[in-house]
């Protein structure tokens, strides 16, 4: 158990063993990735999955971790290495190895009106709603890698619609987290490239109800309905779509007040797309 007990070390305010609901989800997530009756011992796992040969260090994303597997891993809660230090997050196995970066259900306990700092380094249960962390996200898709993003809403009666854009881009702290998106495709609208409301989520900064980055004369963020503000997001002048509207999970016609949704989830994983560069193409590598 020592790399275990590094990563600890390393992440006092991620990874905390003594917490016993974090503990139990490290657990459960172990057993899920080999349920085999032939590794009953929890902490042998952990040995073994969590020191694998220098050369080959920890995975950066559940993506890499789903196809180690052999694409028998299962959903929980994993360590993985996006940047410089390791972070936990959920990966959705049984979708094909998805990073889950946000999850929400409508009046959710957990409160999504949050400071730019908690935006930034995340919060919730990973378990259930939460927000990665701006910087865990900006790390993830700008690896050496392109990602995708994906959506998924769940509406009252239970009908779930998805959508993905790929490519997908965080930008970093110093671009205030801006989105940058490439094409759509799905069976849910496109809220955040093509809105007939004309916002725009697209190439967007990042606000929080202590940073206004929108283009409204007003803190989108700070905009209240029934009496809940509407978080962080990537607004324009306002939203076509917000997913961290604790009282309204709202997504263009698919999802609003008048058509209720109870869940949502935004996932990145690699993109499907290859990108070849050539020395004479550019000399700024943009979506």
């Amino acid at each position: 158990m020592v790399f275990p007990l590094l990563i600890i070390f390393l992440l006092p305010k991620l990874i905390n063993m003594n917490d016993p609901g974090m503990r139990r989800e490290m657990e459960q997530s172990m057993n899920m990735l080999n349920p085999s009756p032939e590794i009953p011992d929890v902490s042998e796992l952990m040995t073994k999955f969590f020191a694998p040969p220098k050369s080959q260090g920890l995975p950066r994303d559940c993506h890499e971790l789903w196809e180690s597997s052999g694409g028998q891993a299962r959903d929980g809660v994993y360590i993985i290495k996006p940047g410089d230090l390791p972070i936990v997050a959920f990966c959705a196995m049984q979708e094909g190895g998805w990073t889950v970066i946000q999850h929400i259900t409508v009046n959710s306990s957990v409160d999504f009106d949050r400071t730019w700092e908690e935006y930034k380094l995340g919060f919730g249960t990973l378990t259930g709603n939460h927000w990665l962390g701006n910087e865990y996200i900006h790390q993830l898709t700008s690896g050496p890698i392109r990602y995708k993003l994906g959506i998924k809403l769940v509406d009252k009666d239970a009908i779930t619609k998805t959508g993905e854009y790929d490519p997908a881009l965080v930008e970093g702290e110093d671009a205030q987290y801006r989105l940058r998106l490439g094409l759509y495709h799905g069976t849910a609208a496109d809220a955040l490239t093509l809105d007939p409301e004309n916002y725009l989520h697209d190439n967007q900064k990042f606000t929080t109800k202590d940073r206004d980055n929108d283009n409204y004369f007003q803190n989108c963020a700070k905009l209240e309905f029934q009496g809940v503000a509407g978080g962080g997001w990537w607004y324009d002048a306002c939203a076509g779509a917000n997913l961290n509207r604790r009282n309204v999970i709202y997504w263009q016609k698919d999802c609003n007040k008048e058509h209720l949704c109870k869940y949502a989830w935004m996932m990145v994983k690699p993109s499907d797309m290859v990108k070849i560069m050539h020395p004479a193409d550019c000399k700024r590598d943009e979506l």
